[in-house]
């Protein structure tokens, strides 16, 4: 048998090599798994920029192309709402149904010039303006309108507001009424034609349909308004886009052309913006008239908006098209903010730099039209005659918005189009894209990292495996079988291993069995939280506890039937009779302190806190007397208790040094004892604590009293007829095998 000495000092002037855990630099694994993953993460980082780039790149020119194509459908819809507007105007101009209007209202219109008024009728005619259309211009915020100036003066034209403006409240009454009932020719005329332009009316949304003589004359209005009968080159309307759009579709004496104006506030209706479509009438070459319809502004509402479903059109939950005019920047269609989201307009309109007079009145009207500014780079480029697309910091509700910008070519008007949609939602694609290609990279940086891992392993997994069968064995583990590859010399290390293994797992099993058995003896012998402490090392071990029932019992008659048995035979069936004892006490919450030839000590509410600890013990008290008397029963002798029961404060712990013994002790304990002891026949005895804790079920007698340290304790004995109840608990038969 070989030695191992100390190891010598080296040699003065000689080199000292370092120690295995002295030496610096990196394992050959680690080497190898350095080089995987340089390899493999520079390449999914270059091909992951690469996509991130052109991904990036594609989703925004998808959103911007999205937008353009709802740009140019919006415009091409435009395009063909007004080109329907003109058509129609012009088949109409050519139709008899208006050729004859015009000359039957001009010549009505005419006839009424000879007519005069009553002075009542003038004065209820100049009532309504005073009382009823000043008073709703002013609200309507057209105070800047003198309402006076409408006032008619002309005779026809003062007829007519008298028989057919002035009667009626709402205009949805003034365009039903076919007749006044005056007799008058233009009341004829009106009974004949108001129904075609009534239909023409509603059918195409016109906002009112005007016939106009040569002379500038309103001779006929379908609303039957303020306007009829107003004189457009002297009247109070001369200035209105009207009277411009009228005087531009007369002055080249031309049939077949529509004059279209842009939006401007219209005093007749209230100061609120009308636009005009008016073309000349003919009638054998000869100029007699105009037709003038109010641009349809729910019709291009609808066509802007979608019908109010901007979602299937492609504009997501923020994206919108509208309308503004190129020369004062004020929209012509309605915002989807004041549509969708009224209560936060106000607010966002503002944040967009609108004056918050403007925004509130478009609350107020629940219109944007002529009340929106919009001066963004979108307008602004689509004012230049520009088409294209651009990204909005502070859009005119105050967002980031992505914009595709376009002028609307429609004769005479000055629009540009926008489609715009917040570059939140516009850009969640690119978001999405940008997340999930992180989370790719990330997992496939993972899964090289893993697969670099697997096959630098791969490669020094048999040197792991006995380096970790090593320290696992070092570490105290038994059981540990190695498989060190095929290689004979890995082999016949990996043998000895599990030699040695096998032989420290037999000598741990043997152990761990010492072990159970020892802890199952403790176990018997005391509590598990007094186990615990015993085992920390502690000295002394004793605790207090309150509100404990304790009982002391022994078997009376249990001598006598022993006495002619053998020892082995007597312990036997004592046995038999206290492992029926502790199955009831496990069954009721008792614990057995401790079990003795002469008496068996039990408590309740003890390690356990139990309210109800008096009345389990009581019950197990009673069961096992039930249980004697079923032993007694099998070996035909008569066999009884004689228990104690008392309430109180006890104290448990560890007694002696070289020989441990758990016992329980205390004024409770005293007393159980000595209530026990002083009784020479059978029952079960209780104190006045245990009896005040016991439910009126039970039936106790006096028992008299037993003389303690503090006085004399009264002592009270259970019912024998209780005793003899139905048991509540079925213990194990002792019926033979």
């Amino acid at each position: 048998m070989s030695t191992v000495g100390p190891t010598p000092s080296p040699a003065e002037g000689a080199i000292a090599l370092p120690s295995a855990t002295e030496k610096a630099g990196l394992s050959i694994r680690s080497i190898l798994l350095i080089m995987l993953l340089l390899v493999s993460i520079s390449s999914s980082v270059v091909v992951g920029v690469i996509g991130f780039v052109n991904g990036r790149d594609s989703l925004r020119s998808a959103a911007f192309d999205r937008l353009i194509e709802v740009r140019d459908s919006r415009t091409v819809e435009m395009q063909s709402l007004f080109t329907s507007i003109e058509n129609t105007l012009l088949l109409n101009a050519r139709g008899e149904s208006v050729q004859g209007a015009v000359q039957a209202f001009s010549a009505g219109f005419a006839d009424l010039e000879s007519s005069t008024l009553t002075t009542a009728q003038r004065a209820q005619l100049e009532s309504y303006y005073t009382d009823t259309f000043g008073p709703r211009l002013a609200a309507a915020g057209a105070a800047s309108v003198d309402a006076s100036t409408f006032v008619p003066t002309d005779p026809a034209e003062s007829y007519l507001k008298l028989h057919y403006t002035v009667q009626f409240d709402k205009p949805s009454d003034a365009i039903a009424n076919d007749d006044a009932g005056d007799g008058s020719a233009w009341s004829a005329a009106n009974a004949r034609y108001n129904d075609y332009f009534r239909r023409m009316t509603q059918l195409f949304a016109y906002e009112d349909v005007l016939l106009i003589d040569a002379n500038g004359n309103i001779v006929y209005s379908a609303y039957k308004g303020v306007d009829l009968g107003s004189n457009l080159d002297s009247g109070p309307l001369k200035r209105t886009n009207l009277a411009t759009a009228y005087a531009s579709a007369l002055a080249g004496n031309v049939a077949d052309t529509v004059v279209i104006t842009d939006f401007a506030p219209y005093p007749p209706a209230l100061g609120v913006p009308a636009g005009w479509a008016v073309t000349p009438v003919a009638v054998d070459g000869t100029i007699i008239g105009a037709l003038a319809v109010g641009m349809p502004i729910s019709r291009i509402n609808e066509v802007m908006t979608g019908g109010g479903d901007w979602v299937s059109s492609g504009l997501g939950k923020t994206g919108e098209t509208y309308i503004v005019g190129a020369a004062d920047n004020l929209m012509r269609s309605p915002s989807r903010g004041l549509i969708e989201h009224p209560d936060k307009y106000v607010a966002e309109s503002i944040a967009g730099g609108s004056p918050p007079d403007l925004a509130n009145q478009a609350l107020a009207d629940k219109e944007t039209l002529l009340l929106q500014p919009v001066r963004t780079d979108a307008v602004s480029g689509a004012q230049e005659g520009r088409s294209g697309t651009t990204i909005i910091p502070n859009g005119y509700l105050g967002r980031e918005t992505i914009s595709a910008f376009a002028p609307l070519p429609i004769n005479g008007l000055d629009w540009v189009i926008v489609a715009e949609i917040d570059s939140s939602e516009a850009f969640a694609p690119v978001d999405d894209f940008t997340r999930n290609l992180v989370l790719s990279s990330a997992v496939i940086v993972l899964v090289v990292s893993l697969f670099s891992l697997m096959i630098a392993g791969v490669i020094v997994r048999p040197l792991r495996r006995l380096r970790d069968a090593a320290r696992r064995i070092a570490a105290g583990e038994v059981g540990v079988q190695v498989d060190a590859g095929s290689s004979d010399e890995l082999a016949d290390v990996g043998a000895a291993f599990n030699d040695m293994s096998r032989s420290l797992q037999v000598k741990a099993t043997l152990l761990e069995e010492q072990q159970a058995e020892n802890e199952r003896l403790l176990l018997s012998l005391m509590p598990e939280p007094l186990i615990k402490q015993y085992k920390e090392g502690a000295q002394t071990i004793a605790y207090d506890h309150q509100e404990v029932t304790v009982m002391f019992g022994d078997i009376v008659g249990f001598e006598t039937f022993s006495s002619g048995l053998k020892s082995e035979d007597s312990l036997e069936k004592l046995n038999e009779i206290l492992r029926s004892f502790d199955d009831a006490a496990d069954h009721y919450g008792i614990e057995r302190v401790r079990t003795t030839r002469a008496g068996y000590l039990a408590s309740c509410g003890l390690t356990i806190p139990r309210v109800d600890n008096a009345r389990r013990m009581v019950d197990f008290s009673m069961e096992l007397q039930r249980i004697l008397e079923r032993f007694g029963g099998k070996h035909g002798v008569d066999l009884n208790l004689r228990a104690g029961l008392d309430t109180g404060t006890v104290t448990s712990g560890l007694v002696g040094q070289t020989h441990i013994a758990y016992d329980l002790w205390g004024d409770a304990v005293n007393l159980a004892f000595q209530i026990q002891g002083n009784n020479h026949e059978a029952g079960i005895f209780l104190t006045q604590s245990v009896v005040d804790r016991m439910p009126d079920t039970v039936h106790v007698r006096d028992w008299g009293f037993v003389n303690t340290a503090t006085g004399p304790q009264r002592v009270w004995r259970i019912d024998p007829d209780d005793v003899n109840a139905p048991p509540v608990f079925s213990p194990p038969s002792f019926a033979d095998d």
